[in-house]
């Protein structure tokens, strides 16, 4: 057998970018990886192709012959814009997700793997599954937009599955960080946000919201390692799973292990005015033990290590 041809869509992105890192080194992978806004770095066997993934002729055009489609690409930022501007979370990714998961099926491509997410869930300090997620029940309001959006992809990936012969992977993670990830204060997620604020402060540091809010944080790695088990192990046509550590981390206690680490003492203070997410998800990830033997295996104090030693360099 030859090499599977892998299209990474949002390779520059930052799960996309640790997705193409592992991939371009496995010899079993002949790895294709799509860029729009921002240009590739230079790594050696990638095949960079650009495209605007809104565009049904691009689409089209970057999936001819490959055998896997790992799809990450998406406009994405951080609370600021989902408590402001919700709206801009949803066009761009359910048309270009639209055109995508239709094109894996006209071109019978073996398998999609597309990263859904978990504002879905009822805020719950309780692990949930996969199946406590009840569509009859409103989503959070400052999440309804991307969650409805989210459904709307996983249900299309379902709906393709029992059309063809294309598998499709529907991975509902919790919060993503490490290296690659976004630090730009008005764009980022809350981990990045944290670590930043410490390791900038002199003497205090400003805390959004109460910091009481609590956050299923797992590594980047963790989560590359949970894709390439899914497209080794998965045998149903369809498949909806959890990612995540099965732990509620309160966001201070980021910002308490990175001063730790970094042997800083901060004032903390709280500004109870700016965009805040008070809602704590945690994920009950047992099916995925069970289908594919996949656990996380990078704790939060080594994961916060390793990002730092990156973000250092």
């Amino acid at each position: 057998m030859g090499k599977k041809k892998v299209l990474i869509c949002g390779a520059t992105g930052f799960i996309g970018k640790n997705v193409l890192e592992r991939f371009r080194l496995n010899p079993e992978y002949e790895v294709r990886g799509v860029y729009h806004k921002e240009s590739p770095s230079v790594y050696l066997g990638v095949d960079w192709v650009y495209a605007d993934l809104r565009n049904f002729r691009d689409v089209k055009r970057v999936m001819e012959g490959v055998d896997i489609v790992i799809q990450l690409a998406a406009t994405t930022s951080g609370a600021k814009d989902i408590v402001t501007r919700p709206h801009i979370h949803v066009t761009d990714n359910a048309l270009m997700n639209s055109l995508i998961l239709r094109e894996s099926y006209e071109q019978g491509v073996e398998h999609l793997i597309f990263p859904s997410c978990t504002v879905m869930y009822k805020p719950n300090k309780k692990k949930q599954k996969e199946s406590d997620w009840d569509a009859s029940e409103e989503i959070y309001p400052t999440y309804f937009g991307v969650g409805k959006t989210k459904v709307y992809c996983e249900e299309m990936c379902k709906f393709y599955a029992e059309l063809g012969s294309t598998k499709y992977t529907a991975i509902r993670h919790s919060n993503i960080y490490g290296p690659h990830d976004k630090f730009d204060l008005d764009k980022c997620h809350v981990f990045a946000a944290m670590m930043r604020k410490v390791l900038e402060a002199d003497t205090q540091m400003e805390v959004w919201g109460t910091g009481k809010a609590c956050r299923d944080l797992l590594y980047i790695d963790d989560l590359v390692d949970f894709i390439e088990l899914c497209i080794t192990k998965q045998e149903a046509p369809f498949e909806l799973l959890n990612c995540g550590s099965g732990k509620a981390t309160p966001i201070l206690n980021i910002a308490k292990e990175v001063m730790r680490l970094k042997d800083k003492t901060l004032v903390v203070t709280y500004d109870t005015t700016k965009p805040d997410i008070p809602t704590t998800v945690v994920l009950d990830c047992s099916r995925a033990k069970k289908l594919l033997g996949w656990t996380p295996s990078t704790n939060l104090k080594t994961g916060i290590q390793q990002t730092l030693d990156w973000y250092e360099k």
